[in-house]
């Protein structure tokens, strides 16, 4: 605690406060004779608002408020404080830095209200915690529920942050077909008034009725032009000169516009053999009306198809982020690893882009059919899959692989599954950035462990994954890393259903260095 900051602080006989350390959670019911080890104890007395301690400052003790009341607080990169637990009269507080080891307090704590606290030395928390067994139970059970309410905040905090970073990606996802779906629907609101004049133009008794080889002429063009949306797609050069050569055909068969309307027609793919019949049935002052009208209608069936396009685009991320928030919640179904899998790229492809990364699909799994109860193996594969990103260079590429193994029969040349065991679905996702140090392998799936630069990870990520894997699927999980290459393989029971209750296998970790 701080010192000199506004309260008084003294030691004194543990006589003098044995009384009112008998009616305290941690000493309820015990005697001076009960705690005698403990020696002098330190009372302090601080008025509301007095601040008890600061982040990085030496723990010097274990604290028990006999009067007033405490709050702890995080203190956040942006200088807010995040409410982290409060401390009544009665209560503990100090023992989980020093049953954790640390030699920093990480908290802001301030008196709420005049309050009065007895510390007890480091030596004498230890004496206590060996000798007094009614004492350590309540010690070690707020410090469980200290932890316990710890994990659930920074959970919390990494689905949001998680949703945060889908939430982004989606809304850029969603952003391009949206703003191409938006212009080409504005066009296409003025090719329609365009369409209607030349339809007038186009129908004018001076032009007189059509022929029926007129007619059928147009209703060719018509059902030419309205075929569909998949065009085969032409070279720059190869495009250019079709263009020019069609400019010129219609510019001297007198077409008005002849250089503005020839890229479309040749960009669905009409050639001039198939307008020869539109030459040769209409006057040349009707063939330019003719060209107009159909060069019209070509670009509004190229709006639309744009607007179809993004539209599907659209509503393909919408299902992908539907599998991926709903797939936790259906109680029991099959579930095709692949479709899975590919929702996750379809909402990682904005990093994907952002990054030049290109994926490598080897789907060979078959079938790739699992049972779930509800785990959620989309939450698996993005935190994979994006560590992958963040672990991989600019313009390099990430590969994902499934199979088939079992027993110690190897498949497809993979890594074989251990003896004796059933068939597994294997999930390989291997990325090429500098590796995990071999120090930091045995460690990579305990929660909060991390080796992301401080405030972009939570180490939450990966223990969440082998969690999901292990106990609500009965898989496992492997990594091998080596500079350039770091794996991570998932393989998970084909036959019957998983059992929630079974004890998670143990992990096996490979490292090699080049």
């Amino acid at each position: 605690m701080s010192e000199g900051n506004q309260y008084a602080i003294a030691t004194v006989p543990l006589e003098s406060v044995a009384d009112a350390l008998s009616k305290t959670l941690p000493f309820a019911g015990l005697t001076i004779s009960d705690f005698g080890m403990l020696g002098p104890v330190e009372r302090i007395e601080a008025p509301a608002g007095c601040t008890l301690t600061e982040p990085k400052e030496v723990i010097r003790g274990y604290g028990i408020v006999l009067q007033g009341e405490i709050r702890a607080e995080r203190v956040e990169p942006d200088g807010s404080r995040t409410l982290v637990w409060t401390g009544r009269a009665g209560e503990g507080f100090g023992e989980t830095p020093l049953l954790t080891g640390k030699a920093f307090t990480s908290l802001h704590v301030q008196a709420i209200e005049d309050t009065v606290i007895l510390r007890i030395s480091e030596d004498g928390f230890w004496a206590l915690m060996a000798c007094c067994p009614a004492a350590r139970k309540v010690i070690l059970r707020d410090m469980t529920q200290r932890l316990q309410a710890h994990q659930v905040e920074a959970l919390h905090r990494e689905k949001l942050v998680s949703l945060g970073t889908l939430a982004a990606g989606l809304m850029h996802e969603l952003h391009n077909p949206g703003s191409a779906a938006k212009r080409s629907a504005a066009q296409l609101r003025q090719n329609i008034l365009r369409l209607q004049q030349l339809a007038l133009r186009f129908s004018t008794e001076e032009e007189g009725p059509k022929t029926p080889a007129q007619a059928e002429c147009m209703r060719f063009l018509l059902e030419r032009t309205m075929g569909g949306c998949q065009i085969q797609a032409m070279g720059s050069l190869e495009q250019a000169d079709a263009e020019e050569e069609m400019s010129t055909w219609l510019a001297d068969a007198g077409v008005e516009n002849a250089f503005s309307i020839a890229p479309a027609l040749v960009g669905i793919g009409l050639q001039k053999s198939e307008l020869a019949c539109a030459k040769d049935v209409f006057p040349p002052d009707h063939f330019s009306n003719a060209l107009n009208w159909l060069e019209a209608l070509v670009s509004s069936s190229t709006l639309v198809c744009t607007i179809e396009e993004s539209i599907s685009r659209i509503s393909e991320l919408v299902m992908a982020v539907k599998k991926f928030a709903y797939e936790g919640k259906i109680p029991s179904k099959e579930l095709d690893v692949h479709d899975s899998l590919q929702s996750t790229l379809t909402i990682l492809g904005h990093k994907l882009r952002m990054k030049g990364i290109k994926v490598e699909k080897d789907f060979s799994a078959s079938p790739a059919l699992i049972h779930t109860r509800g785990s959620s193996l989309g939450q698996v594969w993005t935190n994979l899959i994006d560590n992958a990103l963040d672990a991989s260079p600019t313009n390099s590429s990430i590969r994902i692989a499934t199979w088939i193994e079992g027993g110690t029969e190897s498949h497809n040349g993979k890594v074989p599954a251990a003896e004796g065991t059933s068939d597994k679905l294997v999930v390989s996702i291997e990325d090429h950035g500098e590796g995990i140090p071999p120090e930091s392998l045995p460690r990579i799936f305990e929660a909060f462990y991390t080796t992301k630069p401080l405030g972009t990870g939570t180490g939450l990520g990966l223990e969440i994954v082998h969690r999901i894997v292990t106990q609500k699927f009965g898989g496992t999980i492997d990594v091998q890393s080596q500079p350039g290459s770091t794996r991570f393989v998932v393989r998970l029971p084909l036959a019957g259903r998983p059992n929630n209750d079974a004890p998670a296998p143990g992990l096996s970790f490979t490292s090699a260095n080049r």
